[in-house]
């Protein structure tokens, strides 16, 4: 038996193509348990990127949608919380217009809002069905010309009649909406700027009836806490998630007395509210259930025992009649939709859908190494997870080191994936290794940390990629001359800072990232457009604090080539924000490639446009550090 080939690292042939990340693929990220029957929404690249609504029945499963739906809310642009189901009929909102429909399978889709005197102007998330089945209890977003959106609770008649009703308002944003389980009690939270949901918000509970609710007859919030995923028992007791004693832990919530524990613990169970529809925790006539996060991936607690699972990262935990349904995603599988049945100590996991059949063979998958090193701050430390080159069929040469690609996560109040991403296999198997870094700032370490980015972004966050990238240097395990960075969104703009104010990486690669922070203070999204109050400072008294940390500002120091990506709809960071430091690096002569890919937004969904930025990167990559990907990549235009 002949043993690896020797190959250099960057130019290991490899399996994992850019279209076998989209080829077939699809994103399970929510479910639904409808009495006996399963739902969950499915996206699809190979599509245009569109989500449909799946049924599991008696063991089959099928597309209730119609082939042209694309199930997908704006609300916050983020979206999430697209659809529910009640008693066999499905509401969801479709992209195009952002209508709320109600769907029964095998009728057509009918309309319960009305067309809004401009497109998308008025949308809708989160629903839940009364006990009637008379009304969807949903969050409404309304977009005005002349100030932001306006957020509220509002009742939508199912019969169609369209005759909407205002529930409540008078915050900034709401979201969560829960009913109990007769039906007579509502629970919501809701948030203010400048605060996000992960930073300081209430919860609150009043009676409901008839689409209509009472007196709030219960607030908590202490300004200091964070309160997240309510909902409610069989029993007809509240829980929710607060970060009030550190961690996001789940608590019983009775009256005005304090918080009883329920699943507590040096983890996380609920998550930063990003998008609608989380849910993190269930329980059921018999049993309680909850993932919780740790520095590995989450685990299962069952009644109290701790359950290991091949499910590093668990969502949208639903109650079932004899368990739980959640969507899994493992180091070794891609998203599944998993039933988790219990009888007393045995727990049995039923795969209810598999997705695809993996693109890969088991030699190439890869459970990363959890890494703590210092930042260069004091006693700070920071983590992230370290994958090293990994392929069957090749080794670098001795006395050589693999070159290290680092990923800066999106948010940034974000965290790295535990869970197998192609992604970064598409790295690891060419012989390129991989650190995707939690720098201070990220969630699952407890509020403290989560905190500890705020009034220095663009500092912390950039000091700790540097610190992982010299402390897997330092360890031998990568070239410490072969460096690069790569990031999108708010990790763009920890790509742009890395390169703008540290001499460390020898290229990098920003995805719509945050060039200028002025501009993104003034001309974003409202959702975010106070978030920079906690991470820079309040705008416009700190406007010199965001003048020194916007690379834009800051042209001149830049010297590493760079490849910038981005969607032309992008309402969250609006593409001149790349076209301004593109322009800048072009006047400067630093080599740099810039693709515009139409009709994307925030993030690349369509199949050809992921396959478009993979190989791009992976070719300015290549000819930037001066190894020969065995790929036939197509021409890219590298402006010097």
């Amino acid at each position: 038996m002949t043993g690896p080939t020797v190959t250099p690292f960057g130019e290991w042939p490899s399996p994992i193509t850019a279209a076998s990340l989209v080829s077939g693929a699809v994103g399970i990220s929510e479910c639904c348990v409808d009495g006996d029957d399963v739902w969950w929404a499915e996206a699809r690249p190979d599509e245009g990127g569109r989500t449909a609504l799946i049924r599991w029945r008696d063991g089959a499963a099928e597309e209730v949608t119609p082939a042209d739906t694309y199930v997908r809310t704006l609300v916050h642009e983020y979206g999430g919380g697209s659809w529910w189901v009640h008693n066999g009929v499905a509401y969801y909102v479709d992209l195009s217009d952002q209508r709320l429909r109600r769907l029964a399978p095998g009728r057509e889709p009918v309309f319960l809002t009305a067309e809004p005197d401009a497109p998308r102007r008025v949308r809708f998330a989160d629903f839940r069905i009364d006990a009637e089945g008379s009304f969807v209890i949903a969050v409404r977003e309304t977009h005005h010309d002349d100030r932001e959106p306006t957020n509220d609770l509002v009742a939508i008649p199912t019969d169609g009649s369209m005759e909407m009703r205002d529930l409540w308002g008078g915050t900034d944003f709401v979201s969560s909406p829960r009913l109990s389980p007769d039906g007579t009690q509502l629970a919501w939270v809701s948030w203010s700027h400048p605060n996000m949901p992960w930073d300081s918000t209430r919860l609150h509970v009043a009676p409901y009836g008839d689409g209509s609710i009472g007196e709030v007859s219960l607030e908590l919030g202490n300004g200091a806490e964070a309160w997240a995923e309510p909902g409610w028992t069989p029993d007809g007791r509240l829980l929710a998630c607060t970060d009030r004693d550190e961690w996001w832990n789940l608590v019983s919530v009775e009256g005005a007395t304090a918080p009883q524990s329920v699943v507590t613990g040096p983890f996380e169970v609920a998550t930063p509210g990003w998008v609608f529809g989380m849910q993190r925790w269930a329980v059921t006539a018999d049993h309680t259930v909850a993932a919780v996060g740790l520095a590995t991936g989450d685990e299962l607690i069952v009644d109290g025992r701790t359950i290991s699972m091949p499910d590093a990262t668990i969502s949208s935990l639903q109650p079932a009649s004899d368990g739980v349904v959640y969507v899994g995603t493992g180091y070794g599988h891609e998203p599944q939709v998993v039933k988790l049945s219990v009888d007393g100590p045995n727990v049995r996991r039923q795969v209810l859908s598999t997705g695809r059949e993996l693109p890969v063979e088991p030699g190439y998958l890869i459970e990363p190494e959890s890494i703590v090193f210092p930042t260069g701050d004091g006693d700070a430390v920071a983590h992230g997870l370290y994958y090293p080159p990994t392929n069957p069929g090749h080794v670098g040469p001795e006395e050589t080191a693999p070159p290290l690609l680092v990923l800066a996560h999106g948010g940034p109040t974000g965290q790295a994936r535990r869970q197998l991403q192609l992604g970064i296999l598409y790295w690891t198997s060419r012989g390129i290794a991989v650190v995707d870094v939690d720098y201070r700032g990220s969630t699952g370490y407890g509020r403290t940390y989560r905190r500890s980015l705020d009034g220095v972004w663009g500092i912390a966050d950039v000091e700790d990629c540097v610190a992982a990238a010299r402390y897997l240097a330092d360890r031998g395990d990568v070239d410490g001359d072969r460096l690069m960075i790569r990031g999108g969104s708010a990790g763009g703009f920890t790509v742009l800072s890395a390169l703008a104010f540290h001499d460390v990486f020898a290229a990098g690669a920003s995805r719509y990232g945050v060039a200028d922070l002025e501009a993104l203070a003034t001309d974003t999204h409202k959702f975010e457009s106070r978030y920079l109050d906690t991470l820079i400072g309040p705008w416009p008294e700190s406007k010199a604090v965001y003048d020194d940390r916007s690379p834009i500002n800051h042209v001149d120091k830049f010297s590493a080539p760079m490849i910038v990506l981005q969607g032309d709809e992008d309402a969250i960071v609006p593409p001149n924000q790349s076209e301004m430091i593109v322009a800048a690096l072009e006047e400067r002569g630093v080599p740099v490639s810039y693709l515009l890919f139409e009709g994307e937004q925030h993030g690349f969904r369509k199949a050809e446009n992921v396959i478009s930025a993979l190989e791009a990167e992976l070719a300015f990559f290549g000819a930037m550090l001066e190894f020969v990907p065995a790929d036939e990549l197509p021409p890219l235009d590298i402006r010097r």
